[in-house]
């Protein structure tokens, strides 16, 4: 990779909104969230707990409350990524529509944010 690349990795900082019951995993469908786990990642790969976030859950056995929605929505507008267990397609897009990118990725938590990690510098060397 040459310098130019590296460095804009190395400044490259961002923030993932992780939908979490316990901090440790994520196991929870973004509709149902009532906390998120803010993290900044740098491009070096090195990432840091920054804060949880609550919002009022608006799924309701599939049907969504659209107004709610939009309100936790804006409540991430400063995240790149929001990563949950599950998220409907109708959610989906509109977290899309407000220029974050959901990402379904269970597992542990760690594990699941090295993982985006990777995927993110995987799309500064093309």
């Amino acid at each position: 990779m040459d310098n130019l690349a590296k460095g804009q990795l190395e400044t490259d900082v961002y923030k993932v909104a992780v939908a979490s019951s316990d901090g440790i995993v994520i196991n929870q469908h973004f509709g149902r969230a009532d906390t998120f786990y803010i993290y900044e990642v740098a491009g070096t790969g090195n990432y840091r707990f920054l804060e949880t976030r609550t919002v009022t859950p608006v799924c309701n056995g599939g049907n969504h409350n659209e107004e709610k929605l939009c309100s936790n929505i804006s409540k991430f507008k400063d995240c790149k990524y929001i990563l949950v267990s599950r998220i409907g397609m109708g959610a989906a897009n509109m977290v899309e529509q407000s220029g974050i990118t959901p990402v379904e990725l269970p597992g542990m938590m760690e594990e699941s944010l090295d993982k985006l990690i990777t995927y993110e510098q995987l799309q500064h060397l093309f």
